[in-house]
């Protein structure tokens, strides 16, 4: 790539994942290189400036004030990965710095006066943090070896270790043992040394001087022996001064791409909110024109479409996805069924007669031919396990049970299920079946209220007590209608506002959640309501595919972009390992129709798209986790409403990231 190609990808670049970022590593590389600013034949070389500094070292040597160090390796070509100007040198960092770290913090054993210090939590790329300034104990004839000064860089040992900034300030400082001073010689200039350590940072060169992960650190050793480029003084001052300049441009960039950001942000929550507040087909129609006009402006990030399936799921409940149904609301049916099964549990034993429960108040607007019911009218809840109870004597029995961080928006997180024990007699009353809703208690204030349907997979699995069970016994209420009006803003809103918060936790009861006012549309439009969120959000699916794939193609122009101009491979962040991935090759079919009460989403899916889909589409719609895909996959093979598949041919992928 050449520079005018550079400039005709320039937007391309800017505009990537993390393309500024990018932009100040090729400045940074560049710098460090000699490829920022002219070289000047006139000057002075790299080999007179380390004559300077074998002056200025043989001086302090002379005086005792450091020790003559040991001759240093030669920098190979292992050491290095460019090239330099003819008039610059490869040096080890020791050679033109002395450098060591500062006091250590012992209060015990610590003497002298009080004297300010600063720590690595002082110390930040290029500035330092002084609002929490400490003291400590420090004699005046240890303050030479840990007293900063003006034009002293200071450099992390610890923590981040290798951040780094410049002591600008007149006044001087003390610093802590793990803080690294260095004070250069031959009058080398600290600015540009900073920029150095900071392109060691960007390039994640800095990893093969640091120990540790997480916390790393770096020894005075591991610092001294860095390879550092050295141009002649002059030149560093001219690099700095075009590296300030260009990194004052990409932060001006910055800033501009963050102002385009809100307005852009207004812009689309303005106008899904016209879509969501239409009160007539034609308002609806032309907020929705606006919206399919201006979707690519609107939609630009990956949390964007997200936003926007948000929305879905709002204009869904608000009636808003579907034509009105000429049925009436089957509520009264949908009462009944309630009642019986309650009245069942109750002459059981497996529940308690309660209070009834009015409906809580709601300012949220239906369609007219809806109906209205408290949660409790249409489902039954039922309080799970506590924990920690005394079981003495019981007969008793191991089983997994759901927690609160199981239990996800719309699926399940199963790979670290719990046990617990209960009382053999108690397994009815506490075990989860299929098609069961569960409900967090408690969590964060915006967690409140998750819901999803419990599906198979997990043999005589319970529900912990902060986790609330209910069952629809009507066939006329669909489980995934509930699900969805809870998952929703409407739910959402509801469940914040009735829970009890803390300053990190917030909680609700069984008796808000049996308040909860539940719209009961015809079951024909629920359905309808159900598959055109299912339409839309497949192609919202598809949306973010493809913003994926041109948010990797910019990186990968912005990573392409780095390594022609500098001649260095930028280090990536490793991902995580990812399992291989098979997909089953053959189209899964609808079998036998269920009946209406029968828990078998999977055909209900099926029914929805025409009898066939291929499984990867069937399990994105399932919307819970692999496993318990497959669990369900089988349970309804097993009854005949899904076809059995071909011979299970499967395939591997590469590529493709499976995500629930």
């Amino acid at each position: 790539m050449d520079a005018q190609q550079f400039l005709a990808e320039f937007g391309h670049i800017a505009n990537a994942p993390n393309g500024i970022a990018q932009l100040r590593e090729l400045v940074l590389c560049l710098a460090m290189q000699g490829k920022l600013v002219h070289q000047d034949s006139g000057e002075s070389t790299a080999d007179e400036l380390l004559l300077k500094v074998e002056q200025d070292r043989g001086r302090l040597i002379s005086s005792g004030a450091i020790k003559s160090p040991k001759p240093w390796p030669e920098i190979d070509s292992s050491d290095i990965n460019h090239a330099l100007p003819s008039n610059w040198a490869w040096v080890r960092f020791g050679e033109i710095a002395m450098h060591n770290s500062g006091k250590t913090l012992d209060s015990a054993r610590n003497s002298g006066l009080p004297r300010d210090y600063i720590t690595t939590s002082n110390l930040y790329w290029g500035r330092f943090e002084l609002g929490n300034v400490k003291k400590m104990l420090i004699r005046e004839e240890e303050l030479d070896k840990c007293t900063a000064r003006k034009n002293d860089l200071l450099i992390c040992e610890g923590g981040e270790a290798g951040r780094a900034a410049v002591w600008v300030a007149d006044t001087e400082v003390c610093f802590q043992n793990h803080v690294h001073r260095a004070r250069f010689y031959g009058g080398i200039n600290p600015f540009f040394a900073y920029r150095f350590f900071e392109k060691l940072n960007c390039t994640r060169e800095m990893n093969a001087h640091r120990k540790g992960i997480g916390i790393s650190n770096m020894s005075s050793k591991a610092l001294a022996m860095i390879p550092f480029p050295l141009p002649p003084v002059e030149e560093q001052s001219r690099i700095v001064a075009k590296v300030d300049e260009l990194m004052a441009l990409c932060d001006t960039l910055e800033a501009q791409q963050q102002t385009r950001r809100k307005l852009q942000n207004n812009l689309r929550q303005s106008t899904l909110q016209a879509v969501a507040s239409a009160t007539s087909p034609h308002e609806l129609q032309t907020s929705w024109a606006r919206l399919t006009d201006n979707f690519g402006r609107l939609f630009h990030a990956l949390e964007d479409v997200n936003e926007f399936v948000a929305e879905l799921k709002n204009m869904a409940v608000h009636g808003l996805l579907s034509l009105p149904s000429t049925s009436l609301s089957p509520v009264d049916g949908v009462v009944a069924d309630c009642d019986s099964l309650r009245d069942q549990y109750i002459t059981s034993g497996l529940m308690r007669r309660q209070i009834l429960i009015s409906v809580a108040d709601s300012d949220v607007v239906y369609p007219e031919h809806w109906a209205i019911a408290p949660f409790d009218k249409v489902a039954v809840v039922i309080g799970g396990v506590t924990k920690g109870r005394d079981l003495r004597g019981r007969d008793v029995v191991t089983c997994h049970y759901l927690a609160v961080a199981n239990v996800q928006r719309g699926f399940f997180k199963l790979t670290d299920l719990k046990t617990i024990q209960i009382g053999k007699e108690e397994l009815n009353k506490y075990l989860v079946n299929e098609g069961d809703l569960l409900i967090t208690e408690g969590g964060d204030w915006d967690k409140v209220g998750r819901t999803a349907i419990w599906r198979g997979g997990v043999d005589n699995c319970l529900h912990q007590n902060h986790v609330f069970k209910a069952r629809v016994p009507s066939s006329s209420l669909l489980n995934e209608w509930v699900e969805l009006v809870f998952n929703s803003g409407i739910g959402r809103d509801y469940f914040a506002g009735a829970s009890k918060q803390t300053t990190n936790l917030a909680s609700i009861n069984m008796t808000q959640l049996r308040g909860f006012p539940m719209p009961i549309p015809p079951l024909d439009e629920q359905r309808a309501v159900l598959a055109k969120l299912d339409a839309l959000t497949e192609q919202a699916g598809n949306w973010r595919e493809k913003l994926e794939r041109k948010h990797r193609l910019a990186s990968l122009l912005a990573d392409a972009t780095v390594a022609t101009f500098t001649g260095i491979d930028i280090e990536q962040e490793e991902e995580p390992m990812k399992a291989p991935q098979t997909e089953l090759i053959a189209p899964l079919r609808l079998g036998a129709a269920p009946d209406i009460k029968a828990q078998a989403p999977l055909a209900t899916i099926l029914t929805r798209h025409n009898g066939e889909m291929c499984a990867k589409d069937l399990w994105q719609r399932f919307g819970g986790e692999i496993d318990a895909f497959y669990a369900q996959l089988k349970t309804e093979v097993a009854h005949g409403w899904v076809q059995e598949p071909a011979v299970a041919e499967m395939r591997e992928k590469q590529t493709d990231a499976v995500s629930a």
